[in-house]
């Protein structure tokens, strides 16, 4: 199991590295070709998700992007260490721009789920973590 770590600040100009990086391995890795694209939207989206939520709560620490290459699968964590409230849980206070924030985060979650068959989403009072994973095909073995 072959894995690669990326770790950037919180800072949008990031994002596309994180996508260049994410859709290379995932070549690699053995993803089919007209799959890399949704690879990338979606690695874009979920670092974007997870900066954003960085910069509003004012976290300095890196986004966190992990990418693992198992024997039929490739999977993508990116994680953030913003504390996240559960549905229905929100405090009294809320704003208008708190509910803002939370629709565009749903449409982002939405956007990836779209886009990828496979994603789990946590989230706690630490941070969240999204976790996509595509089917790999086994390289083709050369003629003897």
């Amino acid at each position: 199991m072959a894995t690669v770590e990326l770790r950037f600040s919180p800072l949008p100009e990031h994002v596309r590295t994180a996508r260049l990086v994410a859709a290379a391995v995932a070549r690699r890795a053995g993803v089919e070709e007209a799959v890399l694209d949704e690879v990338r939207l979606a690695v874009g989206e979920a670092c974007t998700r997870a900066v954003g939520l960085h910069q509003s709560n004012g976290i300095s620490a890196p986004v966190r992007v992990l990418l693992t290459e198992e024997e039929k699968q490739f999977s993508i964590e990116v994680g953030d260490e913003a504390p996240h409230v559960a549905p229905g849980d929100k405090a009294s206070g809320t704003t208008g721009a708190d509910e803002a924030e939370a629709e565009e985060d749903e449409m982002g979650l939405a956007v990836i789920s779209g886009l990828v068959d496979d994603v789990e989403v946590s989230a706690g009072e630490d941070g969240g973590l999204i976790r996509m994973s595509w089917p790999t095909t086994p390289p083709a073995a050369l003629p003897a």
